[in-house]
Order: C-alpha cells, then structure tokens, then sequence
C-alpha cells in the first residue's frame, strides 16, 4: 500500500522568511514586496555563492519555506548570508523610499537544519514544524514591532546555534545572540535571536576587554555589519 511506502529521511538546512505587515498592503503592493523579497533572497544568495533556482521552495503570498540542497555548508548561511540579506533589504528599502512607497521591506528569517523527507504538500518530518515555529515566535515579532528602524528579525534553532553560530566559523559572534524558548501547541522551542545589548559587540569586549554582555529586554538592536565577527 502507497500510505506504508518507506520514504527516505535527508538531513537539510531550512530556512523561512515573512513579510511583516503584508495583508496591510493593496495588491500591487504586495506584488511589489514579493518582487523585492526574491530580488533581496538572491542578492544575498549569490553574495555566498548559492543559486536560490536549486533550492526547494513551498512558497506562500507573504514569504517562502525552502529547503536547501544536500552538502551546503550551513555556516556562511547563518551568517554572511543574513549580512548579505540584511544590506540588500537596506538599499531596496532606500530606493523605494525615495519612488514615495507606502511601507517598507520589513521581514523576519528563521533557519534550522535537521531531517525531514518529501511530501505532495512540502516537506514533512519535525525540521519544518521547528522552522516555521520560530518564525513565527512572538519574541522574533517584537523585535521588528519595537524597533521601527530595523528591516530584519533573524532568529536560529538551538542545534544550529550549537553546530555552527558557536563553531567560529560563523560570521556572526555567538554573543550577538539572545537565547528564547517558545511554547506551540504544547511543544517547546528553543531559538537565539540576533539581538545587542552595547556597541562593544562591535569590537568583541567591553572597555576591559572582557566578553560582550548577551541581549536583553529593550536592548538597543544593533545594525547586521557591526555584529560580524571581525
């Protein structure tokens, strides 16, 4: 029978990006911010040396969920890539303020790497429940909602941030980053938010040189390029 038909599991980096405040938008507009939202994506993409016509992508109005191919390296994803968005969403956001737009480009990005397996609707399997979940975590949403300035809510998976973000090899410093858990559907999901809490996480230390202090609640939100790591 088709329903006990073994289907095989693949170990993949997920990443999900939203449009925040798309519904407000008339629909040209929301033409226009999905124009925007693949152009910044690939921008970012090629900055990394990613063809985003690889990926495998279930897309809604107001954002996508893709599944990247097998052997990607996660760790210029989690961070050179995010850089590369973040500066993309900056100057598409600079240009359409001056065309007079109503709103600007503002989205959240979550990433995950874990197993899932193919499905008619998508992929299956716990990675893209766990994705989607911090996407669309509270916490993630706060940080564009209090901060009228920033264009990007960047969130990773707590085995993510393990393997990669705390590896060194990431091009965002793991003290850049804010620990949340989030309760779904009685599931826990546990997250770090790219937040700051001082300038010295520009420069790795504070003025003794000791570690910069992890984000807190109301915590100024520093801009991407000052928190690569250096």
């Amino acid at each position: 029978m088709e329903g006990n038909e073994r289907h095989p599991l693949h170990y993949r980096l997920l990443m999900a990006v939203d449009i925040q405040g798309y519904s407000k938008r008339d629909t040209s507009e929301q033409l226009l911010a999905q124009r925007q939202l693949s152009d910044a994506l690939d921008r970012a993409a090629r900055g990394v040396g990613l063809d985003r016509s690889r990926w495998d992508k279930q897309v809604g109005g107001d954002g996508e969920l893709a599944t990247l191919p097998d052997g990607i390296d996660p760790a210029p994803v989690a961070g050179d890539f995010v850089i590369g968005l973040a500066g993309a969403l900056r100057e598409i956001n600079a240009a359409a303020l001056d065309a007079g737009a109503r709103f600007r480009l503002r989205v959240r990005l979550a990433l995950h790497h874990g197993t899932l397996t193919a499905g008619p609707f998508g992929p299956a399997g716990d990675a893209p429940i766990v994705v989607q979940r911090l996407l669309d975590a509270g916490p993630l949403r706060r940080l564009l909602a209090d901060d009228a300035d920033r264009d990007l809510a960047y969130v990773v998976s707590d085995s993510l941030f393990e393997d990669v973000v705390r590896t060194g090899f990431c091009a965002l410093r793991p003290d850049a980053f804010t620990a949340v858990k989030v309760t779904a559907k009685g599931t826990v999901f546990r997250g770090h938010i790219l937040t700051g809490r001082t300038a010295a996480l520009a420069t790795g230390g504070d003025e003794q040189g000791g570690p910069a202090g992890d984000g807190a609640p109301g915590a100024r939100v520093l801009d991407f390029p000052a928190l690569a790591a250096r």
